[in-house]
């Protein structure tokens, strides 16, 4: 029975992990003696780490728990540029398994003290000089701690084949670092109450051993058929979505575009909309005119406000007055009234998220170019946004009824139509 720690003790070694892989930023982590993948679940978060491994002998107990290890929806909507890949192993830390060879980080919390010395002595061939990790964090009890837990009889678990004092680890590390070119550092968690640091020292002592560089693999294990050797079973693997999946940053990416496509598609029309029934309205004075386009100019010069955080007002005026120049011009060479022609510069420039994942403006335009859901015009230097859809939408019902031979009564109604898209042609 351990004292009530604050935290618990078994969260200060798993915090004692994370804190090192803040620090350090190890890309690929191995956990050993994984059980049910508390550690796991906390390292996924840290993005710097791209491959997390897991391995423990009891696969039933890895199996219940692995599945919190996987994505949630947020990763799915919102992927970033990290990548993630979580795999689980059964097996035994006494075997070999090239898999399992050159991670940055592995740990072994509580875990040594599960062995027999001779699995131990199988360990520390296995860890430091088969799988060669840069650095190795191992923690286990201080038998010397003991007698400050109250009612403890014995080891502190029923498992346990034996508990180290600190000199005891101490030999055992010392001894694995000469043997294998590392070096160790010695601490713990678990605080003893005020007076007993130096008698008893820390609850759960740990070592932290880094590989010395060295010229040669003379220590290493394994040899030239170290590839060849696959003792684990592979209960569990999953990659997270990443923005380096080019798929996946196609699909963020054309999301993005006809976002933003459409909101300017919808400015656009609503400048022109007020030009046309102006044109019908009584005639205003100067003042008045000017007061409307100026109220027109700033609708636009909100829609690039939002996407231009970053930009300052002096370069966002000028900046917007060019960009919409572009849009009108576009739209004027357009031939097709169905559509809006939204440029890709415009696109690029106006909006971070789309510069940011695209990269550059040609490399925008490639990554369109094979999405189904983005159409382009024939030059590919502009998004063409449907501007007509509830007209297309009438249309489906009209050819619905004529199917089912019903004719409406106000069948004049359509010349009216056309005659309208003729005038809207003309303006």
């Amino acid at each position: 029975m351990e004292p009530l720690f604050n935290p618990p003790l078994h969260r200060q070694r798993h915090q004692f992990v994370v804190d090192f892989v803040k620090r350090n930023k190890p890309p690929k982590v191995l956990d050993l003696g994984c059980s049910e993948c508390s550690l796991m679940k906390r390292l996924k978060f840290h993005r710097e780490v791209h491959l997390l491994v897991g391995l423990d002998i009891d696969g039933t107990k890895v199996k219940k728990k692995m599945r919190a290890l996987a994505p949630v929806s947020t990763d799915y909507l919102q992927p970033s540029y990290d990548q993630l890949c979580v795999e689980l192993y059964e097996g035994s830390v006494t075997e070999r398994d090239a898999r399992l060879r050159g991670f940055d980080l592995v740990t072994s919390i509580e875990l040594i003290e599960h062995l027999t010395l001779a699995d131990v002595e199988r360990f520390s061939e296995v860890v430091f000089g088969y799988m060669t990790p840069a650095a190795v964090i191992v923690s286990t009890p201080n038998c010397e701690y003991n007698p400050l837990l109250p009612g403890l009889r014995g080891f502190r678990h029923s498992d346990h084949k034996f508990e180290w004092s600190r000199a005891e680890f101490k030999s055992w590390a010392l001894k694995a670092c000469s043997e294998f070119g590392y070096e160790v550092e010695f601490t713990g968690v678990g605080q003893p109450a005020s007076g007993y640091q130096e008698s008893v020292g820390f609850c759960s002592q740990i070592g932290v051993f880094r590989r010395l560089e060295r010229g040669d693999d003379s220590n290493a294990l394994g040899g030239d058929d170290a590839e060849d050797v696959f003792s684990y079973k592979l209960l569990y693997s999953i990659n997270y979505p990443s923005l380096c999946d080019n798929n996946i940053l196609r699909r963020v990416l054309g999301s993005e575009v006809l976002y933003w496509a459409e909101k300017l598609k919808s400015r656009w029309m609503e400048k022109k909309s007020g030009e046309v029934n102006a044109s019908c309205a009584p005639i205003e004075t100067e003042e008045e005119g000017e007061e409307k386009h100026t109220a027109c100019r700033e609708e636009m010069r909100n829609v690039v406000s939002q996407c231009e955080s970053g930009a300052s007002e002096d370069q966002e005026e000028e900046d917007e007055g060019v960009r919409w120049t572009r849009f009108q011009r576009r739209q004027d060479s357009c031939t097709s009234l169905r559509c809006v022609s939204v440029p890709l510069d415009v696109l690029w420039s106006c909006c971070p998220r789309v510069s940011t994942l695209s990269g550059s403006l040609g490399n925008l335009r490639r990554l369109l170019m094979d999405d189904p859901d983005v159409e382009l015009s024939q030059d590919g230097d502009a998004v063409l946004v449907n501007c007509h859809e509830q007209d297309l939408e009438e249309e489906e019902a009209q050819d619905e009824l004529e199917d089912s031979g019903y004719e409406p009564a106000s069948r004049h109604h359509s010349a009216a139509a056309e005659q309208e898209e003729d005038w809207e042609e003309s303006v």
